[in-house]
């Protein structure tokens, strides 16, 4: 690696950093929120949420037009949207400003991602997994950096001071990218023309994604289901005639994968500090050690991956990551005491090597889509976990808390669920009730026992749901094992020969 590239990826890689500041910030940050504020879960979980979809939408647009506009124009976009959502976010008094904070910074991380991995991807061709692994080694090192710092701070600090923590990694990253040249995309330097590119994704590829981003637009500033379904044919179908094609069958399977994966992971992580808050009081401990612990997990077997996928294949990886998290997550939902780090520990290990190893996988085999299918693989997840994966863990805890604290009733004969449950409330799932904290703060002793008590058993219940995901992942990875397997075995295509 040449000194221009190696400063190049250190930049990408505190880049990277700055976008799992902001994350780590939110997961630790968001029960104190919703007790601030007085949150449901779900709003809790749209909070979470709203950090992740508009990824999606910067990371597609800026794939589309990226090799036309130059790669440092769109780092100065993700800088003043960072600096943007950290200003609003301090000032936030309400659920109103906190989503529009988060709103704000997710658009500028999906940038920085729009940047990072094509960037990368083209510096180290002939190892793009193994560098793309290391590259996202930033995402945990992030969450292990300004986790340590907030939790060293205590709880006593004002919230405020620790989200003001993410300009770090914001000012450094911006004054490295000041004078840094960045290589043409290896699609370009290859002479692969623009339309082809857009054919490695095709028309079902362009309506899985648009799809999405469409409805959850048309979700948050109320679209009627005409303009919805509208939107989404008219922009699929002008693509759809300059493109002809379907797209190639292997990657929308891979986008497919990406809604589990992408739960899987961010998802989790998005929910484990409030989720795991129970059981690590009675250690003595902060929740947020659990998400410091997996994250450090994760940036050490990231930095090793080439290890890894030179042993196991990319695919290989994959299939023992699934059953490891698969199993890790019902190994947490039941643990207590130090019983704990260890189902941490095999969760941590089990969900370090999907996202980079995922998109590896798509640069290696479909180079002629240039920054388009690494990105829009990146953007599914991010989307997909959004707009479904972190609202379901948080609708799964407020559907269960009502049937609970119903149950009670009719057993106890009690009135719970009329003192301390919301009005109906409306979410992209449905309709739920969710617990009314200002209310559960005024109850006597006796009934906040009961509360909280049922209110953990949610928590728990809310991980056992989850562990489905990574099941279902493993399935399909043995099946793309034995699909290449058929085919003489996996490798990667050569844009050359592409």
């Amino acid at each position: 690696m040449g000194n221009s590239n190696k400063k190049l990826f250190w930049a990408c890689f505190i880049a990277l950093m700055a976008t799992s500041f902001g994350f780590m910030i939110r997961a630790l940050l968001i029960t104190e929120w919703g007790k601030t504020f007085n949150l449901t879960n779900t709003q809790m979980g749209q909070i979470m949420g709203v950090g992740l979809w508009p990824f999606a939408i910067t990371i597609v647009l800026f794939s589309l037009i990226i090799d036309k506009i130059g790669y440092g124009r769109a780092m100065i976009f993700a800088f003043i949207c960072h600096i943007a959502s950290a200003i609003i976010t301090i000032s936030a008094n309400g659920y109103t400003m906190l989503y529009i904070g988060t709103f704000i910074v997710a658009l500028g991380n999906g940038t920085v991602e729009a940047v990072i991995n094509p960037a990368v991807a083209t510096i180290f061709p002939e190892n793009k997994t193994k560098w793309l692994n290391i590259l996202h080694a930033g995402w945990p090192a992030g969450f292990v950096l300004v986790g340590l710092l907030a939790l060293a701070m205590g709880p006593d600090v004002h919230w405020q001071i620790k989200v003001g923590l993410i300009f770090i990694p914001i000012i450094i990253y911006g004054i490295m990218m000041l004078r840094l040249k960045f290589p043409v995309n290896e699609r370009v330097q290859a002479g692969v023309p623009y339309l082809d590119m857009l054919k490695e994704v095709g028309i079902i590829g362009a309506l899985i994604i648009v799809s999405m981003m469409v409805m959850e637009v048309g979700n948050v500033f109320d679209f009627s289901t005409f303009l919805t379904i509208a939107l989404i044919v008219v922009i699929v179908g002008v693509y759809g005639f300059f493109v002809r094609t379907l797209g190639q069958p292997l990657f929308i399977f891979l986008l497919l994968i990406m809604f589990p994966l992408a739960t899987t992971e961010l998802g989790i992580d998005s929910w484990i500090v409030d989720l795991m808050t129970p059981e690590m009081k009675k250690l003595g401990l902060e929740a947020g050690w659990l998400l410091v612990y997996t994250s450090a997990i994760m940036m050490v077997c990231r930095f090793f991956a080439g290890t890894f996928v030179k042993k196991l294949t990319p695919l290989g990886l994959l299939a023992v990551g699934s059953a490891l998290a698969a199993g890790g997550l019902m190994f947490l939902s039941v643990s207590t005491g130090i019983l704990i780090l260890i189902a941490a520990t095999i969760y941590g290990f089990a969900k370090s090597f999907f996202w980079p190893t995922m998109i590896g996988i798509v640069g290696e085999r479909f180079p002629k889509g240039g920054a388009l299918t690494l990105n829009i693989t990146t953007g599914v997840g991010m989307i997909g976990v959004g707009i479904v994966g972190a609202v379901f863990l948080g609708f799964a805890q407020d559907k269960t808390i009502d049937r609970d604290i119903n149950s009670y009733d009719l057993v106890n004969n009690t009135q719970l669920h009329v003192r301390y449950l919301t009005d109906t409330k409306k979410s992209i799932l449905g309709e739920y009730k969710a617990l009314n904290q200002q209310e559960m703060v005024k109850a006597e002793p006796e009934e906040k026992k009961i509360l909280e008590n049922i209110k953990d058993n949610a928590k728990k219940g809310a991980l056992k749901s989850v562990a489905i995901l990574p099941v279902i992942m493993l399935i399909c990875y043995v099946v793309l094992m034995i699909y290449f397997k058929s085919k003489g075995g996996y490798k990667h295509v050569d844009i050359s020969e592409a």
